[in-house]
């Protein structure tokens, strides 16, 4: 059977593109800027200062492919272990508040080890270095985060609203039981390439002896952040809008400052 020189010249175009499908849209051109959204104010800080342990947190972002050659590319799993940043507990755990950034530099992608951990076949553990590479450099790039200009993502708490019924032995303030778990629904403001926006996320915190740990998962909107999802050969190359994003942070209580 002859292929037509049109159909090649579409299958080559989705060779080339297919190392890039991932979490990081590859655009001629940056975004055009969002409308204008009302701006909350976030959450005063107060009570004990918690430090983000980065060496002991972990966040991971899912990317997944789409379009009619979304087999040509790959699943992405994005992950940062530099978290930093602080968390207020005050005696109403409910008015607690923090302010975390991530060093966009610092994200890797398709960590073998962490892609095995996933046990699907959607993130098998090996991924091409070309898949990896061109992912991370998109996703960097101008069209995306922008890291250049914007080396930081940042998110500050507005307030934490109460979700589901409290584990057994759930302390109602700082220093509760150890063992116990509560849940909350935090409203977050995130700053990414300079565009204010608030998302809502499920968190599971627990206390242990000065340390704090919080973890959740929850679906996220690249457009939600104000981004523009991964699409080419006219959408038969895509990058699902929705994420999933997972974390587990740990804490502990701040030393005191040197006066």
């Amino acid at each position: 059977m002859r292929v037509s020189a049109s159909c090649k010249l579409r299958l080559a175009g989705a060779v080339l593109l297919a190392p890039l499908l991932g979490g990081c849209p590859l655009q001629p051109h940056a975004p055009a800027p969002p409308p204008p959204v009302a701006v909350e104010t976030p959450a005063p800080h107060e009570g004990v200062p918690y430090d983000i342990v980065a060496g002991e947190s972990l966040l991971t972002i899912r990317v997944y492919r789409a379009g009619a050659l979304a087999s040509a590319g790959h699943d992405h799993l994005i992950a940062l272990h530099a978290l930093s940043g602080t968390v207020y507990v005050p005696a109403d755990v409910m008015r607690t508040s923090f302010e975390a950034r991530i060093p966009v530099a610092e994200f890797t992608v398709d960590e073998p080890a962490l892609r095995a951990q996933e046990h699907s076949p959607d993130f098998p553990p090996e991924v091409p270095d070309a898949a990896r590479e061109g992912t991370r450099r998109n996703m960097l790039g101008e069209a995306l985060l922008d890291a250049e200009h914007n080396p930081e993502i940042v998110l500050r708490a507005m307030r934490l609203e109460a979700a589901g019924t409290p584990a057994p032995g759930s302390g109602g303030e700082a220093g509760g039981d150890a063992g116990g778990e509560t849940r909350v629904l935090a409203r977050v403001q995130t700053t990414v390439r300079g565009q204010l926006r608030t998302i809502s996320v499920p968190v599971r915190y627990q206390f242990a002896p000065g340390a704090l740990v919080a973890s959740g998962e929850a679906a996220l909107k690249q457009s939600e952040l104000g981004l523009t999802p991964f699409s080419a050969l006219l959408g038969a190359l895509q990058v699902q809008d929705e994420m999933r994003v997972r974390f587990r942070i740990v804490a502990r209580a701040a030393q005191p400052r040197a006066q």
